[in-house]
């Protein structure tokens, strides 16, 4: 009996923290390696001369070139490793392109560990598959692995619809907003705005501070995360 090898994924992101937060992502889920990470094209290009690589957590925004310029690069040169990109943009021209290069998935920043782990076990599920398709439904299935990651799951009690709109009106405050603020602009009880905001920020979307005001304890105000400021198209 033989044992499956792990995907070798190599990451590619700019920015030294979100790379060693990658990593140890890609560590915690099985079946995955990260066998180096690299914070530029060239870089990522020097790695993957000397190591075996599946699969390029790319960053689309590095400094030296485009994401999808490197990954059309690598299909120049006949290199076939896969893609998941990371990028704060929503352009769909963007992701239309990116199909076309060997990107299997997208991943929007900021994302949470649940968000990566979903995506590389579909990943995974679609690389374990081989053989011949029995017909289209087997193909179909195939693909629907790949393509269609259902939305992570919501801690009990909380709705995607309310979530959307505490999530609106945190992104237009840009001095933030406490509990009771967003409670008053969503319609919702202070103590279920609460539930939302640190829903969150543990999903590292929010972040909160306490604001000090004359009489009592410090009130929480929390604002939206936003994606690195440099990044554009």
């Amino acid at each position: 009996m033989t044992t499956q090898q792990p995907i070798r994924v190599l990451v590619v992101e700019d920015d030294p923290v979100a790379a060693d937060a990658h990593v140890m992502y890609v560590g915690r889920v099985p079946g995955f390696v990260a066998v180096g990470k690299a914070h530029t094209g060239a870089e990522a290009r020097r790695l993957m001369e000397r190591t075996a690589v599946d699969l390029l957590l790319l960053d689309l925004h590095l400094p030296d070139v485009h994401g999808l310029q490197f990954a059309r690069s690598l299909r120049a040169a006949g290199q076939q490793t896969d893609v998941i990109a990371v990028t704060s943009a929503r352009d769909l021209a963007v992701v239309r392109e990116g199909v076309s290069l060997g990107v299997v998935q997208y991943v929007l920043k900021p994302f949470t560990f649940a968000t990566l782990r979903d995506r590389l076990v579909r990943y995974a599920e679609f690389h374990a598959a081989a053989g011949e398709a029995a017909g289209q439904d087997e193909v179909d299935r195939a693909l629907a692995t790949l393509r269609a990651p259902s939305p992570a799951a919501l801690p009990k009690g909380l709705s995607a619809p309310t979530l959307e709109r505490v999530s609106v009106a945190l992104r237009d405050c840009a001095q933030g907003l406490t509990a009771a603020g967003v409670a008053e602009s969503v319609g919702i009880s202070r103590i279920t705005a609460r539930r939302y905001l640190e829903h969150l920020v543990d999903a590292g979307r929010a972040a909160r501070s306490p604001q000090y005001g004359t009489v009592g304890r410090p009130e929480l105000q929390y604002r939206w995360v936003s994606g690195k400021s440099h990044e554009r198209r």
